[in-house]
Formats: structure tokens, sequence, C-alpha cells
């Protein structure tokens, strides 16, 4: 075998690790950080599997994992386009041959947006790596600040880059390995709202970051050269909006984001609010919404069969708080980095005995590592530019399946939402248990965020993302703050899959567009069989569209749905960038 390029030594055939089984991949997950593998063919022996394929373009065979390892395929044809006309004359050879191309960047999500579970090795798909040289960062302009982005840049990257020029964002998913353009393409988010009498900074928004995009360029086919070609749209583009959240439906190249100057952020963590208090009905002293109201930034994390979450409140702080330590770098719970001892055992346990049962053992050993691990570590009041907060995930954190949904409401109502939620999963997972059945084995996770107004970007007629999760309802102003929730278990825990179904079934009954309306979270879990995500076909074809729909049912208006899936096929008549979930989606 040739050599690992991304530094990774390939395991040997005696090496356990070369079986890439489930139970490896979880336990593994340090050594799988640092990237995938792929091994560089000899030109004479790719020429004669992609006969035409660009000269010069690197190509190679790879693997593929998505993030938590539940769908892998090996041996697919990948390349590294040096720039973004290379990835034109990629994707125009894929034309021609009958292909797909996906692009890859970090790999870190769960749905089967990028490859299908079961792709066969040399199946005509052709990965597209965007973060071998895909990465420039470039200040684009000042005034207002706007900064250049290659789709392969990091988010770390990013955030470095911009905290070197005194800029920065509001709020940024935990993983700093997230690509730029992986992000936008399922408009990720962090977890911020307005506090009560704060104004946003220019060049700031609090919904995803596909709502700070100006423009961005992507390969679409031209009629007039019948050829894929590089163009870039703006923010007040009509076919742009469907790209600005595209869920792997398009390949874009780079983007121009609006930024703001950069904040610093003082992080308090806490363990002693109790789910009860923290979770209850509205009007409570120390809810949920109350520490919203104070601060704007929160994030509850609730282990399983246990009563004190860890809660996270950020706050503006210019200066730095008496008793918060600085942090100069990102990445400050280096217990949730990798797995303390106990819990590590706990894990292995359950995964390679099938000690399911042991899930409310696991869960106290999570909280309790947790919190010794803030006072341990001096981590539980952290203060500094808002990089070194915002970011907290490395790729070496347990990784576990996940499902995801986004519930629109007004912030009057979030507190209700989360109140109705975790009571439905309380009483649900109480349920299961007492029937000897622990579907649920890691945490509740709830954060809250703004949706996607476009008059954040400053861009005269700017219109929102299509298809991001956080797109405004037109027919619903008074909805302006999404409430994310996220249930977390191991691959391969029994039962997980109809338990989600009932809780997802509970989420779109309940937020069905009365006082809140559900979408999914694309990267996430959805559409729940009680044996598969992504398989339930009235969820496929008819919740999720129906969630985007705001025509009114008039019969001359578009839903944005159907507006974003007429842009995105005209822009890819030959279904270069389709693959099985996305034909679903959109037939």
């Amino acid at each position: 075998m040739g050599p690992s390029v991304t530094g990774v030594t390939e395991p040997s055939k005696s090496d356990p690790r070369a079986a890439w089984s489930r139970r490896g991949f979880l336990l593994t997950a340090a050594s799988l950080a640092a990237g995938p593998q792929f091994v560089l063919q000899d030109r004479a022996a790719a020429a004669a599997e992609l006969p035409g394929f660009p000269e010069g373009v690197e190509v190679y065979r790879s693997a593929y994992r998505n993030w938590v390892g539940e769908i892998t395929a090996d041996g697919l044809w990948a390349c590294a386009p040096a720039d973004a006309d290379e990835v034109v004359a990629v994707v125009n050879w894929a034309r021609r041959q009958g292909w797909t191309v996906r692009a890859r960047g970090a790999s870190h999500g769960w749905s089967p947006l990028t490859v299908p579970a079961g792709a066969e090795p040399g199946a005509p798909v052709l990965l597209v790596d965007t973060t071998r040289h895909l990465t420039g960062l470039t200040i684009e302009a000042d005034e207002p600040a706007a900064v250049r982005a290659g789709a392969g840049a990091t988010l770390e990257a990013l955030l470095t880059f911009l905290e070197g020029q005194g800029l920065g964002v509001t709020a940024a998913p935990a993983v700093g390995v997230l690509t730029v353009g992986g992000a936008l393409a399922v408009d990720a988010h962090g977890t911020s709202v307005p506090a009560r009498g704060e104004r946003p900074l220019p060049g700031h928004t609090y919904g995803s970051l596909s709502n700070l995009v100006l423009s961005l360029t992507a390969v679409v086919w031209d009629a007039d050269s019948d050829a894929y070609v590089l163009r870039t749209y703006g923010r007040d583009d009509a076919d742009g909006a469907a790209l600005l959240t595209h869920l792997g439906r398009a390949l874009v190249t780079e983007v121009v984001l609006r930024v703001g100057a950069n904040t610093s952020l003082r992080c308090v963590s806490r363990t002693d609010l109790s789910a009860a208090e923290l979770f209850a009905e509205p009007g409570g002293r120390r809810t949920f919404a109350s520490f919203l109201d104070e601060a704007g930034r929160v994030e509850a994390i609730w282990f399983p069969f246990t009563e004190f979450p860890w809660l996270k409140v950020w706050s503006v702080a210019p200066r730095r708080p008496l008793t918060s330590r600085r942090v100069t770098s990102p990445y400050n719970y280096p217990f949730s980095d990798s797995l303390p001892t106990p819990v590590a055992d706990l894990v292995g346990r359950m995964v390679t005995e099938g000690a399911w049962y042991l899930a409310p053992v696991l869960g106290e050993a999570q909280f309790g590592a947790a919190a010794l691990g803030l006072t341990a570590t001096r981590s539980a009041d952290i203060w500094g530019p808002s990089k070194n907060t915002l970011l907290y995930l490395r790729p070496t954190t347990l990784r576990i399946a996940t499902d995801g949904y986004a519930v629109l409401t007004s912030r009057e109502q979030v507190q209700r939402v989360i109140a109705e939620f975790t009571a439905f999963y309380r009483e649900r997972i109480g349920a299961y248990a007492a029937r000897g059945s622990f579907p649920v084995n890691g945490m509740v996770e709830i954060r809250v965020s703004g949706l996607d107004d476009p008059s954040a970007a400053g861009v005269e007629g700017a219109r929102a993302p299509l298809l991001s999760a956080l797109r405004p309802r037109g027919d619903r102003p008074d909805w302006d703050t999404a409430v994310w929730l996220n249930v977390l278990t191991l691959p391969g825990t029994p039962d997980a899959e109809a338990f989600y179904r009932e809780l997802e079934r509970f989420v779109l009954d309940t937020y069905d567009g009365g006082h809140a309306l559900a979408r999914v979270e694309w990267s996430k879990g959805w559409a729940y069989t009680d044996a598969a995500a992504w398989s339930d076909g009235d969820v496929l074809g008819g919740a999720v569209p129906a969630s985007f729909d705001d025509s009114g049912g008039d019969g001359e208006s578009r839903s944005a749905w159907d507006e974003a899936g007429e842009i995105l096929d005209r822009l890819d008549p030959h279904g270069v960038f389709r693959n099985p979930l996305l034909d679903r989606l959109f037939p």
C-alpha cells in the first residue's frame, strides 16, 4: 500500500484498526481525528480506470467515514483540485462520464448527504477534497468588514485569521475542524440571541453562518457553453438564495462573509441548577429563558438519568471579570476531549459486552467527570477573545449518534418549548427504563439561536437562505427564535431508533405551526422508522417540505422548498451533485 499523505500511518492487516468496526471507530477517535486515509495512485493506473481525467489534478483512492462511523465506504476515487478551475475541470469530466461529484471537507456530519451507506468500492462517485488547497483567507473589505474564504478552510482557521484582524462572529459551532463549505451547506450555527437590551454589532448575526454570506462562487451549468462553469452570486441574487444552504446539491468553491468587530466573551459553567428548575414551565426565576434574558448565549447539556445539567452561559465582557481565568486558545474542556477512565471503561463494557443497562451509571459518570473536570481545570469561569470560548470540542471527543431539530417560535415561547420537550423526554426515557430498555446513553443538548434575518447582511435586497432551518416564516413575523434540540446515544444502542421515532413524532406533532414549528437539522438524524434514520417516507416527502411552505396555499405562490428545488435542478440539470438522500428529498 502507498503512503498516507495526511500523515496517518495506514494500519497493517494484523492491526485491529484495519477492520474499521464500529467499535474500533468509536474507541480510536484520536487516531481517526488526523483525517481520512488515502493512497496515491500511479498516473497510468488512474488513467486506465478514469479515462480522460484532467491532467495535473491529484487523484487517489480514498475511504470515506462520516463523523460517527455509521456511514463508511472504501476504495472511492477522490481528488484534490489545486484551485477552482481544476474543480470545474473534474466536474465536467464527471458529467461526461456519468459520475456524481461529492465535495468532502471534514466529514463531520451524521446524515448521508455526502455518501450513502453501503457505497461500493469503485462506485461512480468522485470525492472532491476541498481541505488540501481551497483554503485561502483574505480580508475583502474593511468598512464594512468582509473576509474571502475558500470552501476548505476550517472554522478554527477562519476565526483565528479574523481574530488577528480584530474581527469575529457572534456565534459558531463548537467544532473547529468544520470547513467553511461544509458548515454553509447545512446552515451550521452556534447558540446566541440578543440579551435583553443588547443591540447587535455591525457585521454580526444571531442566525446561522449562512446568513453571513455576501457572495459565493459555485460550479453551475451554463447552457451557452454546454459546460459547467464558475459563477458568483451576490446576496441579492434569487438563484443564490438556494446555494446559501444547499445540502450538498451544489459545489461552492469560495465565499465572502460579512464579519464585525471581535468581542471578548466570558463563559460561566454551572452544575448546581436542577433540570426541574432549569426546564420548568415559564415563570420561574432560574429557568433557561431567564439566562437567555440575562446573557443571550446559553447551552444546556443534560446527561441521562441525572438531575443537574451542565449549563454554559456566555456573556459579552470587554474586560476580564475578576473571577475569570483568561484563555488564550480554544478547547478548554480537556475532560470532554478525552474520556476519563471511568467513562471510557463504561462505554467499553456497553459496546463490547452489550451492557446497555449501564446507561444510568454512565450518565452519572459523565456528569461527575464534567463537574469535577470544570473544577480541576479551572474552566468553570473562563474569558478571552470570542474564538477561545466558542470552540470547545476537538475531534478526539466521543463520537456518538444524534437526532436534531430546530423549533421556530417567538422569544416569549422559548421556555414553553423547552419545558414541553424535556417533560416528554423524561417521561419516555423513564417508561423505557421501566421495561428494561435504555435507548439513550448520551446527553440532551439544548441551544437557542436567532433566525436568518437577511437584513443582517447589510445588503439591499438580501435574500434569506431558502433551505436554512433558520429561514424566517413570512406568515409568522412573531417567530424570531429557534430552539435546537438534540438527543445523543452510542451507535448500535438497542431501541434507539424506535425511541428517536417517538421523539420525532412528538416534535413534529407538537410544533406543527401553532405556537411553534419544527424543522429538521440537516446534518443530524431525522425521518426515523423503528429501524433507521432518513427512512420515513412521510417525513422525507411530507413533513420536511411542508416545514418550508409559507405560501399560504393560494396556488399562486411557490414555497421556499419548491423554489429551491427548481433552482438547484436548473443549476445542475445533469444531476452531477445528486445522491440517494437528495433524490428522495427532491424527486
